[in-house]
């Protein structure tokens, strides 16, 4: 192992518990990944996202086992549930259906107080927090975003308004291939300190690579998925509030909510948050999050996210959501992306924030119903497992609602 593949915010290394075969350049890949989603904290720079000390927002009981719920999976054959958690890479899983814990799963060593890596699931935190601020007056979606970071008039994002990055319509070019070594969300990783960089020229931040990105089509297009427009967010949310990403997290959500443990956030060598994918927080806490965008923004009789704003995370524009995922969700003719959210139907409102590698938190307004998935795929992107994951959940709904 070279001195760069030793990452070096670890305490020790080698990391007690962790594969032999980890680095800092694999954590992320199979099967180092099956550790290092629970163990982030070990080894990558992390803020602390506080609790606080107020009391802790409880689920209701109302216990069942549902692995043996059975559904029709994509090949035809009939499956359970249970299967559905071994061969999607599970690590924990639960449901909750008009507020109550129906089920609570852990496995490949998980456990309740364990902290689990978001990746993009995060991107819907975020979006929370600029409701926030629409709410309080102090951010306006309709302005340009170098209205609040001016340096952002400098680069490709230049003209763009806060909606369009909301909705991950702007013009700015960002290859989100999660397999190509010199993409652009490679250059995330090593710019965020998730990866280690290439020299010692490679010093470049989150906010640096914000402002080497180039405009490559107008803005206000179709949607395109681009981690780096929630990073853009991040920064108007820091500029806005005077805090920190972590701070202003566990302010005016992480605590309002009623979280039951601290959370953390990897963050770059300016302390930057990777308000895109760096969140990590227990599966219950993931949980009370969809509850809340469930319960339209509201805990118990305290509003935490403007009810409007979250009702506007249950729609989208279909026909931006069209031109270049169409035939990927071809099953769901209504499917929109809003707000940092994936909405699978704009009608009904069933709507999850999502993160690569099979995390989710599935919120379906028409069945008061809350799933959260985490999980250590082999795979960022899998269409087939992300396929088995939605018939078990829906299997799941009707065995609950009918």
């Amino acid at each position: 192992m070279t001195e760069i593949d030793r990452p070096p915010f670890a305490a020790q290394w080698p990391l007690p518990g962790a594969p032999a075969t980890l680095t800092w350049s694999n954590w992320d890949w199979p099967p180092q990944n099956r550790w290092a989603f629970q163990h982030v904290g070990a080894f990558l720079r992390t803020a602390r996202i506080a609790r606080g000390h107020g009391p802790a927002w409880h689920f209701g009981s109302a216990p069942r086992d549902l692995t043996a719920v059975t559904f029709t999976d994509i090949d035809g054959a009939t499956r359970t549930v249970g299967d559905m958690l071994t061969a999607t890479y599970t690590d924990g899983f639960l449901v909750a259906h008009d507020g109550k814990l129906v089920a609570e799963i852990y496995m490949n060593g998980m456990e309740r107080a364990t902290l689990h890596l978001s990746q993009s699931m995060v991107k819907s935190f975020t979006s929370a927090l600029v409701g926030i601020l629409v709410g309080a007056g102090e951010l306006a979606v309709d302005r340009l975003v170098s209205d609040y970071v001016p340096e952002l008039a400098n680069c490709g994002y230049r003209g763009a308004t806060v909606s369009q990055v909301l909705d991950m319509r702007s013009g700015v070019k960002f290859d989100e291939d999660y397999l190509a070594p010199n993409s652009e969300v490679a250059m995330l990783d090593r710019a965020s300190g998730w990866k280690p960089r290439r020299d010692a020229a490679d010093t470049v931040s989150i906010k640096g690579l914000i402002l080497a990105l180039q405009q490559e089509r107008p803005h206000g297009g179709a949607f395109l998925y681009r981690s780096i427009e929630t990073e853009v967010l991040g920064w108007i949310i820091s500029k806005i509030t005077g805090q920190d990403f972590a701070t202003f997290l566990s302010n005016a959500l992480w605590q309002p909510m009623g979280a039951e443990a601290d959370a953390t956030i990897t963050i770059d060598h300016e302390g930057t948050g990777l308000a895109d994918g760096g969140f990590n927080a227990s599966l219950r806490d993931y949980a009370r999050f969809g509850q809340l965008f469930l319960d339209s923004g509201a805990r118990g009789t305290k509003q935490v996210v403007p009810e409007a704003w979250v009702l506007a995370c249950r729609t989208g524009d279909v026909d931006a959501f069209r031109p270049n995922y169409a035939e990927r969700y071809a099953v769901f003719p209504n499917a929109a992306y809003s707000k940092q959210w994936w909405v699978f139907d704009t009608v009904t409102g069933l709507h999850q924030a999502r993160g690569i590698y099979g995390q989710l938190i599935h919120v379906e307004p028409a069945r008061r119903l809350v799933v959260v998935k985490l999980s250590s795929w082999l795979d960022p992107i899998n269409d087939a497992l992300s396929a088995t994951t939605f018939r078990a959940i829906d299997a799941i709904g009707r065995e609950l609602v009918g």
